[in-house]
This record gives structure tokens, C-alpha cells and sequence, in this order.
């Protein structure tokens, strides 16, 4: 069966008879929290001792079975965690895994924790017997317009009475940081509990744990949000980014848009054309504008500026790399610094 992390709780109070449990995705604090649900089940229903494999290259798949199937030293109910660093596990793991799943033991609960599970992984053999015998929990991550109502979802659970613009606030400064959104939540729950969260007291307790990368640029650039587009800079910047990787990113985008407006400038939809260039259906509503905002030669007047900053950061010509990457960033964004002569 497979539910969301949303449903594992319910499922848990309801039907907890499941002889193994699967957590996958790619954020560290909702796997965590997660899988926590799952230890906090099993050790009241009785599962004391607690065994745990990191599968690594080279493990002994035979080791994890041989546990599966002896006696604990207490006879008491155990609690098997098989952590996977990879969402394959291998020929010998497959194997494994299915020797396990078609005679699994009475006495043991099996917590399986991995990364996103893929088409591909979905379709094995393996899985297909896990999911069909126990539950699968696919764990997705909170995307940014989605966190200021996690916030506060979060926030009143501890008891805490958060305003509109404190979450939105809060979010803008944990920016895809889950891990230290919620832990700055709980220093504000030691601050403020049982009591109205105002955006000031976020700007007095939380520090700006954003975590800033070169894609969420590009991304903020596309989608026109200058402002966004100069905070994720000044972010990169400070934590010693080297100014090579950013411009490799901006010029790469702005080359795979050009690319794009010469092919819909030829009479070709642009649906069509984000199809043949493969553009991921969430980024399909920003590139769109992208392409609305600026015609083929805007784009390749662009490309010739991210030549440029190339060259600077090279050494070949003179200039401050990252003001000229803010007004290329802009000016994807749609914003011009400067009129034009």
C-alpha cells in the first residue's frame, strides 16, 4: 500500500499490523520525522531491541537476512532499520530483498529508509512485492509556496498563534531549509510559547539560514522576481560561491532559451518546443514567460553578456563579476538598471 507522510499517523493508529514499512524522498527532516513515527509505533507495540545496517557499497546482504531470520538474544520483537544511500539496491539486494519479503519473519518489524523512488525503481521486482505486502510512505518536499502554511501548521502545533506575514517572513529567511526552519521554530517556541508570533520577533530570533544555489537563480530570474534574484546573489556571494559555477548557470539558461525563441520564432508552439527541449513540467509555467518577455534577439544579446562575465572571471577583461551577474539576472528578470542609450 502506498500513502503519503500526511497519512502515516492515521495508519498507524488505525492498521499497525504491517510487517515492514518503506520511507523515501530527499528531505532530511520530514524522512526523519517520518520514520521517528514509525520507532515511536514499534516500540509501543512491543518491538524493544533495535538493529540498524547503512547499505553501503560491498554490504553483506547475506548479514541482513541472517538477522531477519534468528532469535533475538531476549526473545523480544525487533525493530530492523536497512538504510540505503541509494534508491537501487543491487542485484544481491533485489535479491535479498524479495528472499525477505516472501517469508518474512513473525517477530520482526522492517523499516526500509531511502532515497525518491523513480519510475524505473517502481516498476522492480522488489519494490512491487514491498509495496503489494506492506506500506510504502513517499515522502515529497514542501515547495516555497506551500512552506508559509507548513509554518504555521507547525507553529501552532507547539502552541504558537504565528501572523500571515511572521510565516511568510519566516520562510523567506530558511528559504528550502526545512531542517532549519524547524529549528528555528523551536527557538521560537521557547521565546514566545503560548503566545501571538509577530514579524518582528522573527527578525529578532531567526538568523538567515537560506540555503541559496545557482539553479534557484536561474529559477527566480525566469520567473521576473528581481528582488529574489538580488537576495540569492548577495547569498551566493557570501558563502564563497566561486562566481564560475553562477555564470556557468546563467549562461547555460540563457543559451537553452535562446535556443528556444529562434525554434518558436520559426512557427513552432512553444509548448512543442519545451517538449522537445525537455523542460520539466515545473519549470514549464517560467520558462514560458521567458520566452513571452524577451524575443530571440534579447536572448542573444544576453548570451553575449554572460561572455563577457566569462572572460572577467577569468581574468581576460577587466570588471566586478558580480554586478555585472545581478544585471544579467535583471535582465532575464526583465529588469533594466540602466536606460537604454
Amino acid at each position: 500500500m502506498k500513502i503519503s507522510a500526511a497519512q502515516l499517523g492515521a495508519n498507524l493508529t488505525r492498521d499497525a499490523n504491517a510487517p515492514w514499512y518503506l520511507v523515501s524522498g530527499d528531505d532530511p527532516l520530514l524522512v526523519q520525522e517520518a520514520c521517528d513515527l514509525v520507532r515511536d509505533s514499534a516500540r509501543r507495540r512491543g518491538y524493544v531491541e533495535r538493529l540498524v545496517f547503512d547499505v553501503e557499497r560491498g554490504f553483506d546482504w547475506g548479514s541482513f537476512l541472517n538477522e531477519g531470520r534468528g532469535l533475538s538474544l531476549f526473545a523480544q520483537r525487533r525493530l530492523m532499520e536497512l538504510r540505503l544511500a541509494s534508491n537501487r539496491p543491487g542485484d544481491n539486494g533485489a535479491k535479498a530483498l524479495q528472499e525477505y519479503a516472501s517469508d518474512p519473519p513473525p517477530d520482526v518489524l522492517l523499516l526500509v529508509v531511502m532515497p525518491k523512488l523513480d519510475g524505473a525503481v517502481q516498476k522492480a521486482n522488489w519494490y512491487r512485492l514491498l509495496e503489494r505486502g506492506g506500506v510504502v510512505v513517499q515522502v515529497w518536499p514542501v515547495d516555497g509556496a506551500q512552506l508559509p502554511k507548513w509554518i504555521v501548521r507547525r507553529m501552532r502545533e507547539y502552541g504558537m498563534a504565528p501572523t500571515a506575514e511572521a510565516a511568510e517572513l519566516l520562510a523567506e529567511r530558511v528559504e528550502g531549509n526545512l531542517l532549519a526552519c524547524a529549528q528555528e521554530i523551536e527557538k521560537m517556541r521557547l521565546l514566545y510559547s503560548d503566545r501571538a508570533v509577530h514579524a518582528q520577533q522573527v527578525l529578532d530570533a531567526v538568523g538567515d539560514s537560506a540555503r541559496f544555489d545557482v539553479f534557484a537563480l536561474v529559477d527566480s530570474a525566469l520567473a521576473g522576481d528581481g528582488a529574489r534574484c538580488a537576495r540569492i546573489l548577495s547569498g551566493l556571494r557570501a558563502e564563497g560561491v566561486e562566481p564560475a559555477v553562477v555564470v556557468w548557470a546563467l549562461g547555460r539558461e540563457v543559451r537553452s532559451m535562446a535556443t528556444m525563441a529562434f525554434a518558436a520564432r520559426g512557427g513552432v508552439r512553444v509548448e512543442q518546443v519545451m517538449g522537445q527541449f525537455r523542460v520539466w513540467e515545473k519549470r514549464k509555467a517560467i520558462v514560458r514567460a521567458g520566452l513571452k518577455r524577451h524575443d530571440v534577439g534579447d536572448w542573444w544579446v544576453m548570451l553575449r553578456k554572460a561572455a563577457r562575465i566569462d572572460r572577467a572571471v577569468k581574468g581576460a577583461r577587466p570588471g566586478n563579476v558580480w554586478d555585472e551577474m545581478l544585471q544579467l539576472a535583471l535582465k532575464i528578470a526583465g529588469i533594466e538598471l540602466f536606460e537604454r542609450a
